[in-house]
């Protein structure tokens, strides 16, 4: 789903090529967030070929530009990977040609940093220092185990209360899954679902736009948008522009306010660790293993592709599901 914001949507871009570059993304309608890399690196790569025009770049500029950022820049295994992506769709998608075989770019080398957790007590200490909407927020992010952009997009249609279940819609890759809803927070939830209702209707009778809903659900079902199932179940407080539509509606909390929510409750708390609402996640995810859940059900409900990314937090759980021990322990 498209979330330019207003001001992102009247950048269109320098030169022919960055301005063909975010017609055709948005023509794709990617993220944001995607966009805003891929523009990125496809600046550096133009610029790291110096005077050579766009028209005359092949598989040896793509090949000596990754290897350049595994040698020289020593970027990771993922931000090589990000820079292949931005290079490859601007070949493809913009130049409209295949930029030939360069498979043999020097690689990244592989490390993967093990992720900052909290405990359960600094968890629970990190809610109290917050409040209201955004206190609730953190506690199913946790409890949920959610990704930001997950826990801002979710629409009320997606949290089913008495199945105890988050439906996972537009995740990372386009893929969805079902996660939990902690039993303790449905009452805070329930209430906090009324409350929506009440603005819904207000937006309803204020005759304001519904919300923006996916662009092939829209044009099957134009009004959908003004359904109370689809309305965000993180409104934010102010209405915003549409850059598709040009018209003012209301949208998700923004992602950089809850992240100031989170950081003002982390300098209150005393924390010394470097924390970030994605640390929630990764704590659901330690905990769920520290609490013996196998680690298969921890990857369905991260929506791991890949089981090797989850197995990361074998290293930050103290005790694993498989029950493994020191054996100074048995001394």
């Amino acid at each position: 789903m498209n979330d330019v914001p207003t001001a992102g949507a009247k950048d269109l871009g320098g030169p022919p090529w960055e301005r063909a570059l975010v017609r055709r993304i948005r023509e794709r309608n990617l993220a944001w967030k995607s966009e805003k890399t891929y523009r990125a690196w496809c600046r550096r790569f133009i610029a790291a070929c110096g005077n050579k025009s766009v028209d005359e770049l092949d598989h040896r500029d793509v090949r000596e530009w990754l290897s350049d950022l595994a040698v020289k820049e020593r970027v990771s295994v993922a931000t090589q990977a990000q820079a292949l992506n931005a290079v490859v769709f601007f070949f493809r998608e913009v130049l409209k040609r295949d930029p030939g075989d360069f498979s043999d770019f020097e690689r990244a080398r592989r490390g993967r940093k093990v992720p900052t957790v909290l405990t359960q007590d600094e968890c629970r200490r990190l809610f109290e220092n917050m409040s209201g909407t955004y206190r609730l927020m953190a506690q199913l992010m946790y409890g949920a185990g959610l990704r930001l952009t997950e826990l801002l997009r979710l629409r009320v249609k997606d949290v089913d209360l008495d199945r105890l279940q988050l439906s996972v819609q537009f995740s990372k890759g386009g893929k969805s899954r079902l996660t939990m809803i902690p039993p303790k927070l449905v009452p805070a939830l329930r209430a906090h679902r009324d409350r929506l209702r009440e603005l819904y209707k207000q937006d309803r009778a204020a005759g304001l736009p519904g919300v923006e809903i996916p662009e092939a659900l829209e044009r099957k079902w134009p009004k959908a948008g003004e359904k109370f199932i689809w309305f965000w179940f993180w409104p934010s407080r102010l209405l915003m522009r549409d850059h598709r539509k040009g018209i003012s509606r209301r949208h998700h909390v923004l992602d950089v306010t809850f992240q100031k929510a989170i950081r003002e409750a982390v300098e209150r708390a005393g924390f010394t660790k470097r924390i970030s609402p994605h640390t929630l996640r990764h704590s659901f995810a330690t905990h769920l293993l520290e609490n013996g859940t196998g680690i298969r059900d921890v990857q369905d409900l991260l929506g791991h592709a890949d089981i090797s990314t989850t197995q990361i937090y074998l290293h930050t759980a103290r005790h694993t599901g498989v029950g493994i021990r020191s054996p100074f322990d048995a001394l």
